[in-house]
């Protein structure tokens, strides 16, 4: 059936639609009051979004659908479709693997504070998620110093005979040893998770109270514990900025969107204060503004997160009611969705927007590359012998040694040049080597340097730390090659924020200011090769899949055949368990294990 007929018999109900490419991929999923009426208007879009409607209409060779009797069953289906097929051109948060969040194992008798990269619906509270690692786990030392709590595992707690050393100073009260009561342990988790909602102001109404009870029982120590905690809350509630005159929880969505490119900052205003803020840039958008908003804010509170009493939105043509009553239902209590032209929630709103715009322009000077003054800056700060006019920067990316890539990007007065970016398949190596790896591609890029056949850098970055520094200098070295600085860039986990930078014959790195242009510029470059690197490799794995088979230890072309044949395609390989690929006669657990290594 012609695709435009197809649409013609859409039906004209509530539901989720699913676009489809040539090769049957889900490459757009979208809700409606009216299916018919929504998908067939992308067809009749007006001027500002005809062209990137178009564009996604001719990848479109067919269309699914799925009804349901309301509109929030449609935002909750949707939110399950996105995380199973993971569409090109849908807003798509990023995961549980990008982003940290802290959690409270509220289960145990004694629950535990911890970071973690996994949500799941195991009885636990989680906050977040959290874009800055450094930056959360800055906040978990802080909580631990106001709130003790265990950090430690179940089975190291249960096989405690005497205090640890969080006793010891004071962040830990030692349940392990029943130093203190359940009672009061679960007093300093309500408190915490009070704190990270951002109901500081109960919170310190009931601390207040439970110390005048401690003291007028004369338990004069603990009512003292319970006044420093109050003064170490207070003294936080200081240093966050007022910028609401009420009490009303707030969470503010500020949307700026230039052409495809589409940034959100969301702003969490608690008790009138600001307690956090998070941002969100999102290339290719294909579709009108308002259905992107509208994911956007689905997707948010999909997770465990705390919701207000007013979400604030930019005006839009569209109709925020079903998500209003998701939200209601979900908080027990009414959720305002809020589209102000005036007064103060306008006001916030603007705030936000302008802290969108400013991510937007951040993104487009990284893109473009500042200017020459950065080639300067970069040879002033780190005493390079050369102005760095050309930069060269590598990486590897492989999965236990197979398929193992390299890349190397090319930034030129401080803008990238991507005509003489170049990809590089590694030979010599199919053993984990990320040094050796790193060997080989340095070699095939600067022997020709050597010969007089490429062009020479004048600062050559490598992604890594100490031991990738030393690999390319002793390259350069071996090749004769004088006069091209080196340095390597590592993320710092000591918790400063910045990046780490390792120079040749330095002992120490230079960790540098968080936001500086420095640090941002570096930033931009190692995240482009990373990303070239990845994309090469998950190239090769898409376009060879058999032969990535194969080279798992225990899978040969006659095995890689018979998974082949089991499953049908490797599609349903990647969705089949370790248990399903086990049924496959031969098939070990560790080889079953491995391909989903492999192929996940």
């Amino acid at each position: 059936m012609d695709i435009k007929e197809k649409i013609k018999n859409l039906p004209a109900k509530t539901g989720i639609y699913l676009m489809k490419n040539k090769e049957g991929r889900v490459i757009y999923i979208g809700k409606a009051k009216d299916i018919r009426k929504r998908v067939s208007s992308y067809f009749l879009r007006t001027a500002d979004t005809r062209y990137t409607v178009k564009f996604l209409i001719s990848k479109m060779a067919n269309i699914d659908c799925i009804v349901t009797t309301n509109e929030k069953e449609a935002i909750i289906l949707e939110d399950t479709l996105l995380k199973k097929y993971k569409p090109r051109y849908n807003i798509r948060l990023k995961d549980d693997k990008t982003y940290i969040n802290i959690k409270l194992t509220l289960k145990d008798k004694y629950p535990r504070i911890l970071l973690t990269r996994q949500v799941r619906k195991d009885g636990s509270r989680y906050f977040g998620p959290y874009a800055s690692s450094s930056k959360v786990r800055e906040t978990l030392q802080f909580l631990r110093k106001i709130f003790p709590m265990r950090i430690c595992s179940d089975s190291v707690m249960h096989s405690r005979k005497r205090p640890c050393i969080d006793y010891q100073i004071k962040i830990c009260l030692a349940p392990c040893l029943k130093l203190v009561t359940e009672e009061d342990y679960r007093n300093v988790v309500n408190s915490i998770t009070m704190f990270l909602e951002g109901r500081s102001t109960e919170l310190i109404k009931d601390l207040k109270y439970k110390m005048e009870d401690a003291s007028n029982g004369l338990e004069f120590e603990k009512a003292a514990v319970i006044r420093d905690r109050i003064d170490a809350i207070e003294a936080t509630l200081e240093k966050q900025l007022v910028v609401s005159h009420t009490d009303i929880d707030q969470d503010i969505f500020g949307i700026i969107r230039k052409g495809k490119d589409f940034a959100a900052a969301i702003l969490n205003i608690r008790n009138g204060r600001l307690s956090n803020s998070t941002e969100y840039f999102f290339t290719d958008m294909l579709l009108p503004t308002d259905e992107a908003v509208s994911s956007l804010v689905t997707q948010y509170y999909s997770m465990d997160r705390f919701i207000p009493d007013d979400i604030i939105l930019p005006e839009l043509h569209t109709d925020f009611q079903p998500i209003e009553d998701l939200l209601t239902e979900k908080k027990g209590r009414h959720v305002r969705v809020v589209m102000p032209k005036k007064g103060n929630r306008f006001r916030l709103l603007q705030m936000a927007e302008v802290n969108a715009d400013e991510l937007l322009n951040k993104k487009y000077a990284l893109a473009a590359g500042t200017d020459k003054d950065i080639s300067y800056e970069l040879q002033s700060r780190f005493r390079l012998k050369n102005t760095p006019d050309r930069i060269e920067a590598f990486d590897i990316s492989n999965i236990s040694g197979k398929l193992a890539v390299g890349a190397m990007v090319v930034f030129i007065d401080g803008k990238p040049f991507k005509e003489n970016y170049r990809l590089y398949r590694i030979k010599t190596l199919d053993e984990p080597d990320d040094y050796g790896m790193m060997k080989e591609v340095l070699s095939r890029r600067y022997g020709k340097v050597k010969d007089g056949s490429g062009v020479m850098p004048d600062l050559i970055i490598i992604d890594g730390g100490k031991g990738q520094l030393n690999v390319c200098a002793s390259i350069l070295k071996e090749l004769g090659i004088k006069g091209i600085d080196v340095l390597a860039i590592a993320k710092d986990k000591t918790g400063s924020g910045g990046e780490k930078i390792y120079l040749p014959e330095v002992k120490d790195p230079v960790i540098l200011k968080p936001g500086s242009d420095i640090d941002l510029f570096l930033r931009a470059v190692r995240d482009e090769v990373h990303r070239l690197a990845i994309r090469y490799h998950k190239g090769l794995r898409k376009k060879g899949v058999g032969s990535v088979l194969e080279e798992i230890i225990g899978i040969g072309k006659k095995r890689a055949k018979d998974v082949l044949t089991y499953f049908g395609s490797i599609e349903k390989v990647k969705e089949a368990s370790v248990e399903d690929i086990l049924k496959i006669k031969g098939i070990t657990r560790q080889t079953a294990e491995e391909i989903k290594e492999m192929l996940n």
